[in-house]
This record gives C-alpha cells, structure tokens and sequence, in this order.
C-alpha cells in the first residue's frame, strides 16, 4: 500500500505533467478529501498507509483534475468570507475578487434595515454572505439560470438561512418592488476570448461568462433598469472585466447615477464601479 506522502508525491507529478497549477496543493486537498481530514492533517499522517478502497476513487477523481475539471468541482465547496459553500457545474465558480466585493460592501456605513438585490447571483455566494452578515437585511438572490438558482436555494439551507427571497428573472422581468442597494456580478467576458480561456474556466456555465463582443452586452441593459428599481439615495456596485472601467463608468453616467466611483482589486485592477440614484 502507498502511505499519504508517497500518494501525494505521485499525484503531484501526475498533475505536474498535466500543466496543473499549483498541483501539489490540488494532491493535498484532493487526498484530504478522500480520507476526510484537513489538508494540515495530512502533515501529521505522512506514513499512513492508504487502502485500496480510499486509492480507487482517488485515482479516479485525480484523472478528472488532470482532464482540467476544476478542483472546486471536484471538492464539491469552496471557501468564502469564512464560510463554506457548495459549488459545482451549475454556477460560476466564486473568484477571490468577489470576496473582496463582499468585505468591502460589508466595511461600509449603511442602514442596519435595507432591502437589497443580487443579480445573477449564480451560487449565491455574494448575496447569502451580505444575508448572514447583516440580518436585519431583507436580501433578494435572482439569477436567469434555474440550475444557479437552486444551487444558491441548497447554500442558503446549509447556512441556515431561511428569511433570504429568490427569484428566477431575466434581470428585472420578474422582479418587483424598489431596492436599497443592489449588487450584481453579471457575465462580463467578451465573445472573442472563448478560445484564450483556461480549461478550467469553460467549465463555468457559458451564461455567466460571455456577453457580446465586448462583454457588456448584458450589463448596457442591466444599469439602466437598475437605476429605476433603486430608491433615491440607493446604491449599485458592479463587478467587471479588467479593461472595462471607464466604458461603464459611462453607461452610469449616462444613466443618471451620480457619486460614480471604480474601486480597484488587490491586484491594483479598477473592478468595482459604485454609483448611487441621486437621493430626494
């Protein structure tokens, strides 16, 4: 029998050939996984021996990430804002710029009482996370997609969170009501980029990747319909593509919105777009 360590050598070289990133950490999860532990555990259990029974499926799961299908749908979770959600083929899998959206929304000064939407909300990372954070917030997840939208149904159940609305819509069809704030981490890649992509990208839905040529399709219809959902003194944040600021900036401003403002990334990307419904 291989030990853990022996397991995770192999693998990792398996991974490696296979022009896996980071393939010794996608080993350590992926055995992890199987034998049911944390990924630090392993360090205590190194000479472990691993059984046939744990081995057969590992193996299996192992060729799958090698083929390029997504650690994160392998694992069946991923880590946001300290929580776990499940993730699979169903929705986008969540990107660490979202998780920065989310801690910056949550740093803000806003009313303890507000009604909030999120649009194509997908797993629903964005809008549960605002939900369990805030909960006098009465949160609202819509997304196109009926496969997203239960994927975001069974995280809000494993969080507990059961006050949370949801809404199947395309954008605002089926939507009623005025928002306090709306957020929306909407399709935003171009057309033209599909064959560039990484293989592990195109196993997200292409309904929450590609809008146009330019990839603001879907966005050029959303803010102006956002604008007239919100209340005066509302506020809308975006997440977009890295060479889209100043094209959307536009489209806000054209749309009325005032206090435009594009907040950038960790990695020094102008991501975020923030504008507000002037106020009364």
């Amino acid at each position: 029998m291989s030990t853990v360590l022996e397991t995770i050598d192999g693998g990792t070289r398996y991974l490696e050939q296979r022009g896996i990133e980071d393939a010794r950490r996608n080993m350590q999860l992926l055995v992890a996984r199987q034998l049911g532990c944390s990924r630090m555990d392993l360090y205590l259990q190194f000479d472990r021996p691993i059984a046939e029974p744990d081995l057969v499926p590992l193996r299996e799961t192992l060729k799958k990430r090698g083929e390029g299908i997504p650690l994160q749908h392998l694992l069946g979770s991923v880590g946001f804002h300290h929580r776990e959600f499940k993730t699979d083929a169903r929705a986008l899998i969540p990107r660490p710029e979202t998780e920065e959206l989310a801690e910056w929304i949550l740093s803000w000064e806003l009313p303890s009482i507000s009604r909030v939407l999120d649009m194509g909300c997908g797993s629903g990372v964005l809008g549960l996370t605002l939900a369990a954070e805030r909960p006098a917030w009465e949160v609202t997840l819509a997304d196109v997609s009926p496969e997203a939208l239960a994927l975001a149904r069974e995280n809000a159940a494993l969080l507990a969170l059961d006050s949370v609305g949801f809404v199947h819509s395309d954008l605002f069809s089926a939507v009623t009501g005025g928002f306090d704030g709306i957020v929306a981490n909407l399709p935003y890649v171009p057309d033209g980029e599909r064959a560039s992509m990484a293989r592990e990208v195109l196993h997200d839905p292409e309904l929450a990747l590609f809008s146009g040529p330019d990839g603001l399709d879907l966005i050029r219809r959303f803010i102006p319909e956002a604008f007239s959902r919100l209340n005066p003194g509302g506020w809308l944040v975006l997440e977009i593509g890295h060479d889209q600021a100043s094209q959307v900036a536009g489209i806000l401003q054209t749309s009325s919105f005032t206090a435009i403002e594009v907040k950038t990334d960790l990695s020094g990307v102008a991501r975020f777009p923030f504008a507000r419904r002037p106020a009364l």
